[in-house]
């Protein structure tokens, strides 16, 4: 498949002075003032969650349709359904072996610090009620019910429901059936969907103006609604999850310049404002279109970063795997209870099932750790209801891990498949221009004002 090739110094545009333009600055200012709002004035805080959950809606209006346009294109594009498989092979390999990785990595932290010691927590005062209405949209699922759900049963209700790997499931066969039945036969689809694909880009230029409103929006809600009182009751357990994901990001600046010689540093620069919009507004879904074009221009193809970024949505959320080892531990130890490491393995074992799926679905943390606190039999699953004050000031931590995870996990698939290219990695960190997509995927993310009308998507200065 064929990617970018770098661009000449000439081609770089100008950097911007006008830093109120940029998207950056203007979603930094929202959340600075968000905190403010929830922080100052609770009440009203609380009552500006609308602008958050309609800015994640908007998003999510986009997202189903253009992750079947993104992978479609890309697997007509390499034109080999084997190396659709071998792509899809090596990301569930690697999405196993990072989330083995971060759930051992959190027990170990958990036996560490011991976050829950000393808590002695008694179950009978904690509220069943509340953990229910935490947890009511969907009971927990085991490995074969989760399997076929990634199969639809309908297509229409595949992209109605919003089901990524259901959407994913039916791109990938739509994508396969092109290139059986002839690239050139089915061209007049692929213009179609080329074309449908830029419109879809064009949409996601509108909805990214008002993102600072979501992020604000957002983070007064979740001030406004928890405030900061929670810190001194769960910091053992907060310093233990994020001291954590600080050690875990780092071992992902190794991975990614060990194998395919990614500077992480520069990448979060190049994508800073996915990050904090993600950061702002709590959710990785709300920057899913935005970085998968990033991931694309910074040299990865477009059929690898279709296949990935959404798989992993669902197959690698890091973060949250460090969250749940942590907390189950956590919850473990606060009612004085000491798992030896045969319990400890089958905890391992259990919320490496538990915790897929997550992505997407309100109160999936604590499905997860009921099912596994369910399995295991050591404290009452009412006992996760402990954890109600501080899972979302866990929200940052999981949101930055989960993502940037995703991202290293497309670097290295596509290293690993032989579609990365490095140069054009550099020069797309650099700022440069590319003009024109070899496979007809938008333009790159940090244009001029009329490439970026093109690509559809805001400029980055």
């Amino acid at each position: 498949m064929k990617i970018p090739s770098p661009v000449s110094p000439a081609a770089l545009p100008a950097p911007s002075m006008h830093l109120h333009k940029s998207l950056f600055v203007q979603i930094l200012v929202a959340v600075v003032l968000g905190i403010a709002i929830g922080y100052f004035w609770p009440s009203a805080g609380s009552a500006l969650r609308p602008l958050g959950d309609g800015f994640i809606q908007l998003i999510k209006m986009i997202i189903a349709p253009l992750i079947f346009l993104v992978i479609v294109t890309g697997i007509s594009a390499v034109g080999d359904v084997k190396a659709v498989g071998r792509v899809g092979v090596k990301a569930l390999v690697y999405f196993t072996a990072a989330t083995l990785f971060a759930l051992a990595f959190g027990l170990v932290v958990a036996n560490v610090v011991q976050p829950g010691a000393g808590l002695n927590i008694d179950p009978a005062s904690l509220s069943q009620e509340a953990l229910s209405a935490k947890t009511a949209t969907a009971p927990p699922k085991d490995a074969g019910q989760f399997l076929l759900g990634i199969i639809p049963t309908s297509v229409v209700g595949a992209f109605a429901s919003n089901t990524l790997l259901q959407v994913l499931c039916f791109s990938v066969f739509f994508g396969a059936a092109i290139v059986v039945v002839g690239r050139e036969k089915c061209k007049p689809v692929i213009d179609l969907m080329d074309t449908t694909l830029e419109l879809f880009f064009k949409i996601m230029t509108w909805v990214m103006r008002v993102a600072p409103v979501g992020a604000f929006g957002a983070m007064a809600f979740i001030i406004g609604q928890y405030g900061l009182s929670s810190l001194s009751t769960y910091a053992l357990l907060i310093a233990a999850c994020y001291g954590s994901a600080l050690v875990f990001i780092g071992l992902l600046f190794i991975v990614a310049w060990v194998y395919p010689r990614v500077p992480l540093w520069q990448f979060i620069k190049y994508s800073r404002e996915e990050f904090l919009l993600a950061l702002g507004t709590a959710s990785t879904e709300s920057v899913l279109p935005r970085i998968m074009a990033k991931l694309t221009n910074a040299g990865c193809s477009r059929a690898t970063t279709g296949l990935v970024v959404p798989t992993g949505y669902s197959f690698n959320l890091d973060g949250a795997a460090l969250y749940l080892s942590i907390s189950l531990l956590f919850l473990a130890q606060a009612f004085g209870h000491s798992l030896d490491l045969g319990q400890q393995l089958a905890a391992l074992g259990i919320l490496m099932l538990t915790s897929k799926g997550m992505a997407g679905v309100p109160g999936s943390a604590f499905l997860a750790l009921s099912a596994t606190a369910g399995a295991l039999g050591i404290f009452p699953v009412a006992g996760v209801a402990l954890l109600l004050g501080a899972d979302r000031l866990m929200d940052s931590m999981r949101v930055v891990v989960n993502l940037l995870g995703n991202c290293v996990a497309t670097f290295v698939v596509s290293k690993w498949e032989g579609q990365f290219d490095r140069d054009a990695m550099l020069a797309a960190f650099n700022g440069a221009s590319v003009t024109e997509r070899p496979d007809g995927y938008p333009a790159e993310a940090e244009l001029q004002e009329s490439q970026t009308e093109k690509a559809g998507i805001p400029a980055v200065r």
